[in-house]
């Protein structure tokens, strides 16, 4: 009875670890096709993203000084 256990795990082990190399091994070959046109397109949406972030957070900031502006908060800087 106390065999059964250590078989069991190391079956359950050796399958799962011949699963994920093969699953990594896949991911890594799918990632090697066509990567030239993929990293056009990564780099292109990241640089929009990147544009957009900082028009918002300049967006932002104009906001923030109108409203606290508006509420009376003094914004001079010493």
């Amino acid at each position: 009875m106390d065999w059964i256990p250590i078989v069991f795990v190391t079956f359950k082990v050796l399958v799962l670890g011949t699963g994920m190399f093969f699953a990594v091994k896949w991911h890594y070959d799918q990632g090697r096709k066509g990567k030239e046109a993929e990293r056009r397109a990564v780099l292109r949406a990241a640089g929009k993203v990147a544009a957009v972030f900082v028009l918002l957070l300049v967006g932002l900031g104009i906001v923030t000084f109108v409203l606290a502006g508006m509420i009376g908060l003094d914004l001079t800087f010493p």
